[in-house]
């Protein structure tokens, strides 16, 4: 054999027999894609429970089969309450352990050290669909760290939903804050039935807050990312808030959780409130004669400007110690490319970071095959002229993140209006705690 070159065959037909001759076990040597070949790949989801059923149904029934058949994967998906999400990760976290892909309905920069970066995800889905739009970006992106800690394919509106029969009756058309309170109490005077915007420790009320906050000129933080609660814009934010409560709305409020103010919409006991569409879906199910006095519009003007937070920001993580990084990736590209299914199934709910995905928006929105009237849906087609992210004017980083979980905006809105302290102390007591939060993610060097 001198000369010739030996190959792997012969090596192990070699080795083999020599083991044979010395009568010792031969080395199992598996070749590559023969017992593994046979086995599917996994690829494990966690999702919240939708808020419009249609979504889960069409998502845990048919999208997620037939993408696991074109990829020869077992898809499994888990779905939990909203209220459950954060518990849930912090559980994955510590044990290093759980599901290929998260869904976060909130910007979770809070874990950035914990996932793997998304900017590849990013950029074959640009490839595709063009840039994704600002809301996406700044609701995923560090820019002090250059990592896209998370990927967002959809974000849902939070427009106000509002029963035109009584303020009709009032005179009054709640486009404005100032409107808002004037009409809430005039409603609750003549009908006996309060404005119904959440003072709880829940997320409507997290971002409704914020919605006042960013309207009145106010915020968390500045552009840079620096603190800038402690304001005059955030003092006559919490005055009204104050106000707002006291003359339209009752005690209720601070014991709210998520879905307590679409029950309270379709029950007829509330006149306004600030919420996805899925009040206006679940009505046109159940009550669809009561459901067309409910009208929706986009964001109140405040004293500085139009604008309203998203209601909910779907945001994706990829855990560093998942077990099928690459198929989780590859779910979350096809899942855009078939985005306009998401958007009809989920009947509205979910609109896209990337345009392009639903070129039809505008005419679906105008013409709506359960809504009464056909175009109750068009307001939401400016959307993006008026919907911000969470820590606006800035980028979501992990401080903005621990003080939306710990519900400190939350509470000094809440407290200011049971008069529990005054509005200047509810606003030092959470400058205090939100200093504490910015100083420590600054010594880790991710704000």
């Amino acid at each position: 054999m001198a000369g010739k070159r030996l190959t792997r065959r012969d090596f192990i037909k070699t080795t083999a027999a020599g083991a044979l001759a010395a009568g010792v076990g031969v080395p199992f040597i598996v070749p590559k894609h023969s017992f593994g070949a046979s086995a599917k790949k996994s690829l494990k989801i966690l999702q919240w429970v939708h808020f419009v059923p249609a979504y889960d149904e069409w998502f845990n029934k048919t999208y997620i089969k037939e993408w696991g058949e074109k990829n020869d994967t077992e898809v499994t998906v888990d779905n939990i309450g909203l209220a459950g999400l954060s518990a849930r990760a912090a559980a994955e976290v510590s044990a290093q352990k759980g599901h290929d892909l998260f869904l976060f309905e909130w910007p979770p920069p809070f874990y950035e050290e914990q996932v793997v970066d998304m900017k590849d995800v990013y950029a074959d889905c640009e490839k595709k669909f063009g840039k994704p739009i600002d809301l996406a970006i700044k609701s995923t992106y560090n820019p002090k760290t250059k990592k896209y800690f998370g990927f967002s394919p959809q974000f849902t509106p939070d427009p106000i939903n509002w029963r035109k029969d009584l303020w009709d009756d009032v005179g009054v058309v709640p486009d404005s804050w100032d409107k808002i309170l004037d009409g809430g109490r005039k409603i609750k005077q003549k009908h006996n039935i309060p404005v119904g915007i959440g003072l709880a420790q829940e997320l409507d009320t997290a971002m409704a807050m914020r919605t006042i906050l960013y309207s009145f000129g106010a915020s968390e933080q500045d552009a840079g990312g620096y603190l800038s609660l402690n304001s005059k814009n955030t003092l006559e934010a919490v005055k009204f808030v104050k106000a707002l409560y006291q003359e339209t709305m009752t005690p209720e409020v601070f014991t709210w959780d998520a879905s307590s103010n679409n029950r309270a919409m379709l029950a007829g006991t509330i006149s306004l409130a600030l919420n996805a569409i899925s009040i206006t879906r679940q009505g046109e199910k159940d009550n669809p004669a009561f459901t067309e006095k409910i009208y929706l519009s986009k964001a109140a003007q405040g004293h500085v400007r139009r604008i309203g937070i998203e209601h909910v920001m779907g945001v994706y993580v990829i855990w560093k110690f998942a077990d099928n990084i690459a198929g989780a990736k590859k779910f979350l590209v096809d899942y855009v490319t078939n985005f306009r299914q998401a958007f009809v199934n989920g009947q509205f709910y979910d609109f896209p970071c990337f345009q392009k995905t639903v070129p039809d928006l505008k005419q679906l929105l105008s013409n709506d095959k359960m809504a009464k009237p056909a175009d109750k849906y068009k307001v939401l087609e400016d959307v993006l002229s008026w919907a911000t992210n969470i820590g606006y004017p800035g980028n979501a980083n992990a401080a903005i993140d621990e003080v939306y979980q710990k519900w400190i905006i939350n509470v000094m809105f809440a407290k200011a209006a049971q008069g529990v302290l005054s509005p200047e102390d509810a606003i030092k007591e959470a400058e205090f705690e939100c200093r504490r939060i910015w100083d420590k993610w600054r010594e880790r060097k991710l704000i």
